[in-house]
């Protein structure tokens, strides 16, 4: 049955390694027959949580605050699969990505609980040993675990820090396999 994925791209590299992976899980999900939405949050200006809790008020707008997080609410909303991707930045993902994953909150205050959703991890590190991609991994299976989200999937590209290290990497291969079996 084809699926609805949501990209959430947090590398500041619009071609970058983190771009290249996205694009090859891109196109192993468009050949099952998904369909793929694509934000790069380095291209939209998302603000900090607030920490206000006076989301929930306006289905439409579901956060207080108006920017780029407006483009992203009702992707967020139609999306089965939500793939988060970013570069390793200090043994977690972007500022990018957590600042819009922190603003996810106010579609839980809208709609009354979390959306249960399928979610992946598309990650490009500089380290590649799995002792440097464990707290990465930690933190998302605990935010998977606490809200419900069933992890299909965690490609990590290690090895690549400069533009284009990606090159011919077995991660690529993982990341479209990983996109054709949602």
């Amino acid at each position: 049955m084809p699926k609805t994925i949501l990209i959430l791209n947090g590398s500041p590299r619009p071609n970058g390694n983190t771009a290249a992976l996205i694009d090859a899980f891109a196109e192993g999900a468009r050949a099952a027959g998904h369909t793929v939405l694509r934000h790069d949050l380095r291209a939209l200006e998302i603000h900090p949580c607030l920490g206000c809790l006076g989301g929930g008020k306006d289905p439409a707008h579901p956060c207080v605050q108006r920017d780029g997080m407006d483009r992203i609410y009702p992707d967020y909303r139609a999306a089965d699969v939500v793939a988060f991707a970013s570069p390793m930045y200090y043994w977690a993902v972007s500022g990018q990505l957590k600042c819009a994953l922190d603003r996810l909150f106010a579609v839980t205050e809208s709609d009354g609980g979390t959306p249960r959703k399928e979610t992946v991890v598309l990650m490009a590190a500089e380290g590649d040993t799995p002792e440097n991609y464990a707290p990465v991994r930690q933190w998302y299976e605990a935010l998977c675990a606490e809200l419900s989200w069933t992890d299909r999937g965690q490609v990590v590209a290690g090895g690549v820090l400069k533009v284009g290290d990606i090159a011919g990497h077995p991660a690529l291969a993982k990341a479209r396999a990983l996109g054709a079996s949602l």
